[in-house]
């Protein structure tokens, strides 16, 4: 008991801290450009950059003998904090939560006078969450007419009443904070310990544990030092791409097959592009490596600190190009120099590391990979660039725990509802009831899931809507391999758990109308003219179309026939097409409308075409045309009945087989129920 307790305590640990750190760098991240942009114009028109402007630096002053404001104080006041609380409040209760969140901010702006990104940091977050919380008490409770008038001024009162606390009880809390996470790093400064920070931050990096040190604490006691001394040494603690090159190096040199191989090209996008982690497998190769970068991390720091070098503002990420686009006017030799040293002293105990070992990297990188992936709970771009079987490649990788699924297409109707009946019916049928799978629209995705689901395509903008899940991209929807690696990884994290599922409750998430068609729960609301949805005269046999085009002509010809469309909504299912294609695998293809011509739906159609020869979808062979038009929602419960006949092959071997329309109403008949 006593040797199994103390890594899942770890691993719950890791895990929390790691949560943590993900939530604060997405408040911090995606705000990276305005930090840039401060930045620059800092170093460029303060009175000490290389273009002193007093209107835009805020020095000097005015024609009227007025002190000029400038661009800097303000935009690090008031611009950088409000769009972090904006950030972090919308994450939490989207804009209506992230608008509560700026106005609660301000009250903390103001009563520090200083730059407040930690309270912001706690402000945005706090204003979404309560503001969500207000709301869910008179939810459905407001008459008809009236929610306007309650929502506008419940988030105004709300966002006064936290303006007020924020002033009066937050920014006393944060300023008392900010001065002595100050006094600290000062106090490591003038006696020469701020190197040894780097025992801690090196290994954080490679466990992904470093974000909340960097985006919580660093980089807000950063951009206050800068302000107020033009540069700072804690935006370099931990984005010097020098110890990270030196490990990389070292293997080019000393390593062997597939490290020795692949360490260039991941020397490149470490260096150049900023991607730090894409060095971590190196590492899990051989942990005893991390004495090198740490070794490599603290002469750099320890280089800064001695040639009083720093930056303006983060470099994110960390490049050398937005390393040295930072720099101050008056520290680029000493940046470049630290990171020519830490990298330097990290590939000299690399290599001798390397050199005295029998396995000089001949180990396992793709094993080393994904247990960089197990850590971080997420596909990386190591894995398609050292070749792992990480999510979204040649397999699906073991993250943390799986319990909130979503199938995401680009208008989250026909191809995302069809793939995500099909997965749902698997998982359930392996008994892992408490994992809830369900469709979304790619614009509509929020950093709540564990997994998202995917077309290949589509991939890189899921990954900007959830970066904290992980990525499974798939190009069959209804017959993907994948969908049974998604089992199988479930089926491992249930027998990993002491109580597998055991009173955990699914994640809240509304069951949509194709959960409830696949449990076969009637689906509410459903339109009366749903059981003739699918009509003689919209079934074909053994015909013939020349393309893809051709096909979807004649698809959105017969739902216009049966009075459900218009000729704008038949123009749609060629422009669904161009997007991504709507091919499902097993034969089939459903072309459907793009999201913004529902209002061309008069009423909810099927039509089915069955080609004697295979027409090419965009390289797939098709040979079932189902086209579909729903009233409403109605197509979600439509398309979970057919996903069910074309996910079973011997249903799929009938309908090529059926010589008459009768024969395909008995096995599509379900579509009419």
């Amino acid at each position: 008991m006593s040797t199994t307790a103390a890594p899942s305590r770890m691993h719950t640990a890791r895990a929390g801290v790691q949560k943590f750190g993900t939530f604060l760098s997405g408040m911090i991240m995606p705000n990276i450009g305005a930090f840039i942009a401060w930045g620059l114009i800092t170093a460029l028109f303060i009175e000490k950059g290389w273009l002193p402007v007093g209107a835009l630096g805020g020095f000097g002053n005015g024609p009227d003998g007025k002190p000029y404001v400038g661009l800097v104080g303000p935009m690090i006041t008031y611009l950088l904090p409000l769009l972090i609380a904006y950030t972090g409040g919308k994450a939490v209760y989207d804009v209506r939560g992230g608008v509560v969140g700026a106005i609660g901010t301000m009250g903390v702006i103001l009563g520090a006078g200083i730059p407040m990104f930690i309270g912001a940091m706690i402000m945005g977050p706090l204003g979404g969450w309560t503001m969500k919380k207000i709301d869910a008490i008179w939810d459905g409770k407001i008459k008809p007419g009236f929610e306007m008038l309650v929502n506008n001024f419940s988030a105004g009162i709300w966002g006064a009443i936290l303006a007020l606390f924020g002033f009066y009880a937050i920014s006393p809390v944060v300023t008392w904070f900010t001065e002595q996470a100050g006094n600290v790093v000062q106090f490591l400064v003038n006696n020469g310990l701020l190197p040894l920070t780097s025992i801690f931050i090196e290994p954080a990096k490679v466990l992904f544990l470093n974000n909340a040190i960097n985006h919580g604490v660093l980089t807000p006691l950063g951009t206050q030092q800068s302000l107020e001394q033009g540069k700072s040494i804690l935006f370099l603690l931990e984005a010097n791409p020098g110890p990270g090159l030196g490990i990389l190096l070292a293997y080019m040199f000393f390593g062997r097959g597939a490290a020795k191989a692949s360490a260039p090209g991941a020397a490149l996008i470490h260096f150049i592009g900023g991607i730090h982690e894409i060095y971590f497998p190196y590492v899990l190769m051989r942990p005893i490596l991390i004495l090198a970068t740490m070794a490599g991390g603290m002469t750099g720091i320890a280089t800064l600190a001695v040639t009083h070098s720093g930056l303006v503002a983060p470099a994110a990420p960390g490049s050398i190009i937005a390393v040295l686009a930072q720099t101050a006017k008056d520290s680029y030799f000493g940046v470049i120099l630290s990171v020519i040293l830490a990298c330097a002293v990290s590939f000299v105990i690399a290599s001798i590391i390397l050199r005295a070992s029998k396995d000089r990297g001949e180990g396992d990188l793709a094993a080393a990979t994904a247990q960089m992936e197990g850590m971080k709970g997420k596909k990386s771009m190591a894995s398609s660039v050292l070749g792992a079987g990480a999510a979204g490649g040649a397999g699906v990788a073991l993250a943390t725990d799986i319990k909130n699924i979503v199938f995401a297409c680009d208008a989250g109707m026909g191809s995302s509802a069809m793939g995500a009946s099909v997965l749902r019916n698997k998982i359930k049928a392996a008994g892992h009831k408490d994992v809830t799978v369900v469709n979304k629209a790619i614009s509509a995705l929020t950093d709540t899931y564990d997994m998202v689901v995917v077309h290949q395509d589509l991939a890189l903008r899921a990954e900007e809507k959830t970066p904290s899940a992980q990525i499974v991209t798939v190009d069959n929807f209804m017959g993907s391999p994948k969908y049974d690696e998604i089992v199988a990884l479930l089926d491992e994290q249930a027998a990993t758990e002491p109580t597998p599922f055991e009173g955990v409750p699914a994640k809240a998430e509304p069951a949509s109308e194709v959960e409830a068609a696949a449990s076969h729960v009637p689906v509410p609301h459903v339109h009366e003219e749903t059981k003739d949805v699918l009509r003689r005269e919209s079934i074909l046999l053994g015909t013939t179309a020349p393309d893809m085009g051709g096909a979807i002509d004649e698809a959105g010809r017969l739902l216009k026939e049966a009075g459900a469309v218009d000729d704008a909504y038949i123009a749609s299912m060629h422009e669904r097409e161009t997007s991504v294609s709507t091919y499902m695998g097993n034969f089939l293809a459903i072309p459907h409308g793009t999201n913004e011509a529902k209002d061309h739906i008069q009423a909810s159609a099927v039509t089915f075409i069955r080609y004697d020869a295979p027409v090419d979808w965009n390289g797939k062979p098709v040979k079932f045309v189902v086209g579909i038009a729903g009233k409403g929602k109605e197509h979600l419960g439509i398309l979970a009945k057919i996903a069910k006949v074309f996910g079973d092959k011997e249903q799929v071997a009938r309908l090529e087989s059926a010589a008459t329309v009768d024969e395909v109403l008995d096995i599509l008949g379900k579509v009419n129920a």
